[in-house]
């Protein structure tokens, strides 16, 4: 043992010691959600066919998809649908595409507001909540063109920063009732 340091043999099991706390602090990276061309799978996070999908995405507590209205049905020609993460809550709602790309639904007075990079949840003029998008996805059907003018699929898929849960039971399906 040399008096002018740690040994060779002690560093090495302090270093094998300190890797299960490294494992455990570092962050892992983790996919998103299982999906395919109607959005995420078992979510109310999807649309009833491909046709019907115009983009989806997850933020760290939500997941949302954005659908054609092809049943004919109502005055708007999107659906909202989305669901909280945390306990299962969904909501399905008429949406509304605006002139900048952004999609919003509104339900008892709050806003839902879907772009590219955020989900932003606000009553009037005050947002309650502004979720980065983690995951985003824009159909990729034929005669479907990107919403956004300038924007590459690069720019509409990030990795998430934090893992998100596998989807809920009260997800399954996407029933209103």
């Amino acid at each position: 043992m040399s008096s002018h340091g740690v040994s060779p043999r002690r560093l090495a099991l302090a270093a094998v010691g300190s890797l299960p706390l490294l494992l455990l602090a570092a962050p892992t990276a983790a996919s998103a959600p299982p999906f395919d061309g109607q959005g995420y799978l078992n979510s109310t996070a999807r649309c009833p066919s491909a046709d019907a999908l115009v983009v989806f995405g997850s933020t760290a507590g939500s997941r949302i998809a954005i659908c054609r209205n092809t049943d004919g049905s109502g005055d708007a020609d999107y659906e909202y649908r989305g669901v909280r993460v945390r306990d299962g809550a969904k909501l399905i709602a008429a949406a509304t595409r605006s002139s900048d790309g952004a999609y919003t639904a509104s339900n008892d007075g709050i806003d839902y507001m879907v772009t590219s990079s955020a989900l932003v949840i606000s009553v009037g003029e005050k947002v309650i909540r502004d979720e980065p998008m983690v995951d985003f996805h824009r159909a990729e059907s034929p005669g479907t063109s990107p919403e956004t003018p300038g924007e590459t699929q690069e720019s509409q898929t990030s990795a998430p920063a934090t893992p998100l849960p596998p989807p809920l039971p009260a997800e399954v399906g996407g029933d209103e009732g």
